[in-house]
């Protein structure tokens, strides 16, 4: 194949071209493993990079998209040979490497987990970066001894694709689930995840007191700023918050008194650089703690044409849990 289809953004005069194009095989950067693309998802990360609505691309040109599941085509790395079926997330694929939205790519070796027996890779890529994220986030809560004994937990951007998965990985753990959502027509979607309470996310989004009633032994956060700030003043006493995302902003407008009147631990969780070692656990995890039967109510499908009209609904709050890209037209499960 010497060339193939793929997304590509262009530095313009004001910005940035996108569009999807017939991609050079040449073009494709350094790597020790060249694998065969067949699904990837839309997640936040990407409508802000098709977009161009915050710097994401650092290169030009680039093929946006950040994570995918495919087929090792061929390997010059000793993890890997041809047939393995492979899942990506993150390591700057999207921003400074050619990223998903392609039917080929050339990457890393090292960068590269194996897909789970017994997962397909549509299923991979229902929970994709933003499911691998939640993942993350409820590991870190465990390791912070947060247990549903313990009370509930609360989930912000609920019916996005990070809380939607946190959510289903919550309530199948056993804890009690409030979802903190803008969209009350989405309720019984979210009751149907597991969630066992609602409440409208402007009681967390207006500035609040620096401690507040304590409410939650935790909470899984994508939103930030004033949305964060209310969390950790409403977290009970040595209680833990996983923070993954900025949709409200990159500011964090609190004070020292949750973490030394209430010993709460505030977690920074980082899906992009995070190590091998905990990747691999993540995805084992999502294998056996996830209820994959799920997934069809979380996840959509699309084709690659269709991703940058649904970057940009994705940035407009339009996207319901997680949206599924099938890069080629032929491919199986």
């Amino acid at each position: 194949m010497a060339t193939f289809k793929a997304i590509r953004i262009d530095k313009a005069e004001k910005g940035q071209t996108v569009g999807l194009v017939d991609f050079d095989e040449k073009e494709l950067m350094d790597g020790d493993v060249t694998v065969a693309v067949e699904w990837s998802t839309v997640n936040y990360k990407d409508g802000l990079a098709v977009t161009g609505k915050a710097p994401v691309v650092r290169r030009f040109p680039m093929i946006p998209g950040i994570d995918f599941v495919g087929t090792v085509e061929s390997s010059a790395n000793p993890e890997w040979k041809a047939g393995n079926r492979v899942i990506l997330n993150g390591w700057g694929t999207g921003e400074t490497h050619l990223g998903a939205y392609a039917e080929k790519s050339r990457v890393k070796g090292d960068w590269l987990v194996p897909l789970p027996a017994g997962m397909t890779g549509r299923e991979a890529m229902a929970i994709g970066t933003a499911g691998y994220t939640a993942m993350l986030a409820v590991m870190a809560l465990e390791d912070r001894g947060v247990t549903p004994d313990r009370g509930p937990v609360v989930v912000t951007g609920a019916a996005g694709g990070v809380g939607s998965v946190a959510i289903a990985l919550l309530a199948k753990l056993g804890f009690h689930v409030v979802a903190s959502t803008g969209r009350p027509q989405e309720g019984d979607y979210l009751k149907g995840l597991g969630a066992k309470e609602l409440i409208d996310r402007a009681e967390l989004a207006a500035p609040g007191k620096p401690l507040g009633k304590e409410r939650w032994a935790g909470g899984v956060d994508s939103v930030g700023s004033t949305t964060l700030a209310n969390i950790l003043a409403t977290t009970k006493y040595g209680g833990a918050v996983a923070a993954c995302g900025l949709a409200g902003g990159m500011d964090l407008p609190t004070s020292v008194a949750p973490f030394i009147l209430r010993g709460v631990s505030l977690m920074g969780i980082d899906s992009v650089m995070c190590p091998q070692a905990r990747r691999r656990q993540a995805w084992k995890r999502l294998a056996s703690d996830l209820d994959r039967s799920k997934l069809g109510t979380i996840a959509s499908e699309i084709g690659l044409a269709d991703v940058i009209a649904t970057g940009q609904a994705i940035l407009d709050g339009k996207i319901r849990g997680r949206t599924v890209v099938k890069i080629r037209p032929d491919v199986q499960n």
